[in-house]
């Protein structure tokens, strides 16, 4: 498991994984997209 987590950690300290951290923040910001992020988090925690 240490294996994946360091391919994880690699790849979000690339530039393309800067990239899309920085696309996934500016999302955040929209409120539409949290609502549906609270959405679909509510779903999951019924589900269990």
């Amino acid at each position: 498991m240490a294996g994946l987590l360091n391919r994880i950690k690699d790849f979000m300290r690339s530039p393309k994984g800067r990239q899309m951290t920085n696309k996934a923040r500016e999302m955040a910001k929209d409120p539409r997209n949290r609502e549906r992020a609270r959405q679909a988090a509510q779903r999951l925690r019924r589900r269990r």
